[in-house]
Parts: C-alpha cells; sequence; structure tokens
C-alpha cells in the first residue's frame, strides 16, 4: 500500500471535494488511459475502491441524522444538531450537492464535549468493563502483585454480502505466543480443515475454505499477564543498531512536521526512556480519542493525528510509534483484542524499547482516557493491564497464507477477513464470545 502516499490528479481531488463522486469515476477512467507509472497507476485503481468505501460509510443524510441522535443522545433536539454543524462537531462529506453523515457521527459528539456523554445511551457491559478495569489498575497502583489470567473465547463469521461464487475463504485471528501471552490452545473450529499460521508470523491467523453460507469460528484458550515495569532513567543505555527505527509506508513516514513536532516535544531530552515518556505525554494529553473511517480510507495517519489531535487507538499508536522512531527509540505495533468478561472488542497498543529493559507496552488511547487522573494515566506507559488478546505483533504485514485481494483492513486484523476466488468480501458480521475468564491465583 505505499502507493497511497502519491498525490492524486488535482482535478480527481477537486471533484471529490465537491462530492461529484460519479465525475470522480470518470476521471479516473480517463487517467488510467494513459502511460503512468505504477504507483500512480495503483493509486488511481484503488481510488474508485476508497470512494465506494467512503460513501458506504457516511450513510445518513440530514433527516436520518438527526433521527440517530434523537436515539443514542436523551432529549436531542433539532436546534442542538445545527449548533453542532455550525460549530463544526459533525463529520459529514457533500454528495451530489447534499450533506451525508458519518456512521458514528453521534459517538464522536460525545468523545468532543464530554458533557453529552451524560446523555448518552448507556451500554450496560462497556461500564461494567470500565468499573473493572478501573478498580483493578487501582489494586496494581496499592501493590497488589501481578496476576495472571486463563481466558476462552470464541470468535465466529458469516458472510452478509450477497456472494455469486459459492466458495470462500476466511482468515480469523489466532492468539499468538510472545510477550505477556502464553499457553495457547486450540479448542475448536467450524471446518475440519484449516491451517494454523505459526506464532512468529506477525499477524497470527486461522485460514478455512468453505461455502459462502457456512458459519466459520474458532475457539481457543490462552494465559496472559499483566504487565507491570519498574524503570530507572538513569539506568538506561544507549540504543545501537535495532530494529524497528525506519520508516515504513505508507503511514509511518517521517514527514517535515512529524519531524519538527517531535523536536518540538522532546526538545534537548538525550535519555530514550524520558524522550518516550514526553511523546507519550503530549499524546494522550493532547490527542482527543475519536472514532475513524477504515483505515484504508487514509493517506497518512499519524500526520492526521497530529493535525487534528484526534483519533482511535490505533491512529494514536501509529503516531507514537512514528515520533519515537523518529527520535531513534525502536517502536512497533501490538494489536488484538481488549477483552473482559463481560465484552470483547478490538483494540490496537504499541511497545517501545528502552535497554536494559526491553521492550516496554504503551497504550496511548486508554492513558488519554485518564486525562484527568495522572496516576491512571501514566500506568499505561510502561505498563499494561491482563484484559487483552494478542493476535498481531506488527502493522501492515500479510497473513499466512497471503490474501489475494486488499483486505478490509490492509494493515491490522481485528475481526477476520474473507474472500472469493475472485474479490475481497466487504460485508460480513463477526461475533467475539467471552465463554471463560478465570484468575490464576499464585
Amino acid at each position: 500500500m505505499e502507493f497511497m502516499n502519491v498525490k492524486l490528479p488535482e482535478e480527481i481531488v477537486r471533484e471529490e471535494y465537491l462530492g461529484n463522486f460519479a465525475q470522480v469515476n470518470y476521471i479516473i477512467e480517463r487517467w488510467l488511459e494513459k502511460r503512468l507509472p505504477n504507483d500512480l497507476r495503483m493509486r488511481l485503481i484503488f481510488e474508485k475502491e476508497r470512494v465506494k468505501r467512503l460513501l458506504k460509510n457516511y450513510p445518513y443524510n440530514e433527516e436520518t441524522a438527526i433521527n440517530k441522535a434523537r436515539e443514542l443522545i436523551d432529549n436531542f433536539t433539532n436546534e442542538e444538531f445545527y449548533t453542532l454543524l455550525d460549530r463544526g462537531f459533525l463529520d459529514y462529506i457533500m454528495v451530489d450537492g447534499k450533506r451525508m453523515y458519518e456512521e458514528r457521527f453521534v459517538q464522536n459528539i460525545t468523545y468532543a464535549i464530554p458533557d453529552y456523554q451524560k446523555r448518552m445511551k448507556k451500554d450496560k457491559s462497556r461500564e461494567e468493563s470500565r468499573n473493572l478495569n478501573d478498580n483493578r489498575l487501582r489494586e496494581l497502583l496499592n501493590g497488589d502483585k501481578p496476576e495472571e489470567y486463563k481466558i476462552h473465547t470464541r470468535i465466529s463469521l458469516k458472510m452478509v454480502e450477497d456472494i455469486e461464487e459459492e466458495k470462500v475463504k476466511v482468515w480469523l485471528p489466532f492468539p499468538k505466543e510472545e510477550f505477556q501471552q502464553k499457553d495457547v490452545e486450540l479448542v475448536s473450529t467450524s471446518h475440519e480443515k484449516y491451517f494454523l499460521a505459526s506464532s512468529d508470523i506477525p499477524q497470527r491467523t486461522i485460514y478455512f475454505e468453505g461455502k459462502k453460507d457456512d458459519e466459520y469460528f474458532v475457539e481457543f484458550e490462552y494465559v496472559i499477564k499483566e504487565w507491570v515495569n519498574t524503570v530507572a532513567p538513569a539506568n538506561t543505555e544507549e540504543i545501537n543498531n535495532y530494529d524497528f527505527l525506519s520508516e515504513d509506508p505508507p503511514h509511518i513516514i517521517f514527514t517535515p512536521y512529524l519531524k519538527k513536532l517531535a523536536k518540538e516535544i522532546v526538545g534537548d531530552e538525550k535519555n530514550p526512556y524520558l524522550k518516550a515518556k514526553k511523546i507519550y505525554d503530549w499524546i494522550t494529553l493532547n490527542v482527543n480519542y475519536s472514532y475513524v473511517h477504515p483505515y484504508a480510507l487514509y493517506e497518512n495517519i499519524p500526520e492526521f493525528v497530529a493535525c487534528n489531535l484526534k483519533g482511535d487507538c490505533g491512529f494514536q499508536a501509529l503516531l507514537f510509534i512514528t515520533l519515537c522512531r523518529i527520535v531513534g527509540i525502536p517502536a512497533r505495533w501490538q494489536s488484538g483484542w481488549y477483552i473482559t468478561p463481560f465484552l470483547a472488542s478490538p483494540h490496537d497498543w504499541t511497545l517501545f524499547f528502552i535497554p536494559p529493559y526491553g521492550w516496554l507496552p504503551a497504550d496511548l488511547s486508554f492513558g488519554g482516557r485518564y486525562k484527568n487522573n495522572q496516576e491512571l494515566r501514566e500506568f499505561y506507559f510502561g505498563n499494561l493491564d491482563a484484559f487483552r488478546m494478542v493476535a498481531n505483533s506488527d502493522f501492515m504485514k500479510d497473513f499466512a497464507p497471503k490474501k489475494v485481494f486488499w483486505r478490509n483492513d490492509p494493515y491490522d486484523n481485528q475481526v477476520g477477513e474473507a474472500e472469493t476466488e475472485y474479490k475481497n468480501i466487504y460485508d460480513f458480521k463477526y461475533e467475539i464470545q467471552v465463554l471463560d475468564f478465570k484468575e490464576i491465583r499464585r
């Protein structure tokens, strides 16, 4: 996906800005008739795909958007809607001269304006998970010993898209054995034949082939530990010739703005641990959590976050990784799920390398959740709760076996992917079930 760094021709950018998407496709087809550099050709071909996904991500016209806000926010009024629109808090694009609103624009109101969180319809499972997490952090900060947990869970996937072909291929995330996670066991699968990638594959999956109407699932167990560290900054050592320091297009790019920002944040600090801490502090105190579009729709994610001061867990993680690498600190991706006895959902975070301590975790979005509680915010720099399932240890890596067509998420994998012999499958539903969650007492 390095071709995403290639800029689109100006007439395509203009028509997209104006919302003339039928015209965009016409112009792209005209451009593709020319002799073009390979990366520009790939960028244009993908832009047709990107436009389809962009439009799908903005399903609400003005009337349905207002109704959606009323459904999710208590006592929401038309006047509020238009006030928020005038103040720039509503995410929309123009399509054929009309505003179309983003799928999760209501939730993003609550992230941008915290007062709205009190009026948002309550999600009991999410509240129970947050309370469990908060209480466990306080226990650890009060001196409780780190514990391990054995988790038994199941992820399933079923096609929604109307598919002509009978045969489909499916990749589901599967836990790795590394760092804080061990003792992974495959319990059961939907299909007798499957291919389980080895744990050293950066993005680990279990692969199935079957019919379009099948349900695909995998059930597994694993043990994960609370990752708590004590670092003495004065004892850190110089970093020399280590991996995870280079650019990795299209997103981990050392742009002029990001290099200046890194210098502005770090200043004259030489200690690698304290440099990483300054970057962590800047992101967690200045960037607000926000739902985003599918990652494939963005040209440069870290620069988007640094310019807009918002982004979800993965966006914030990528900014941290990029800024750390710019100032000479190895940093890498880790992702999978946030999982408690009450729920499981996709989540991303990071690791950074500080000798002689090795790899240390940092969760930017969880740290940013505690902007008003310094002790809890700082916990997530160098430490991590055990409410996790780790399936990915690097960003933008191939599966085993490789997919033939573009993925829903070309960069990460938390809920699975599917394709036929002829195309990618975009519409499927997934479900993660927490079957058992036990604390292992020592």
